[in-house]
């Protein structure tokens, strides 16, 4: 996602909002990326974040680090479409 790699998408990595930190930041498309490992499995904590982060206007993607090791392809294909459909809501 370094340097517009990714389909020509500006991120930003590690950008503070408040109280969290998010690990990848799209600002054009107001979608957040999160890659978390198993101890985010229904997390509240990640919950009240998200719920926080969309009352700033963003959209926020929990990728599995799993899938971002396994299928990369996948899981830029995904973040593609979501940048570029902002209607997309993520599924968890």
């Amino acid at each position: 996602m370094r340097d517009r790699r990714l389909d020509g998408i500006k991120f930003r990595r590690q950008v503070p909002f408040g109280r969290f930190i998010a690990d990848f930041v799209c600002i054009e498309a107001g979608l957040i990326i999160e890659v978390d490992g198993s101890q985010h499995a229904d997390s509240d904590s990640d919950r009240s974040r998200d719920a926080e982060l969309k009352v700033r206007g963003f959209r926020v993607l929990r990728l599995w680090n799993d899938d971002v090791l396994r299928d990369m392809n996948a899981v830029c294909d995904t973040i593609i479409a979501y940048v570029r459909d902002i209607s997309l809501q993520p599924w968890r």
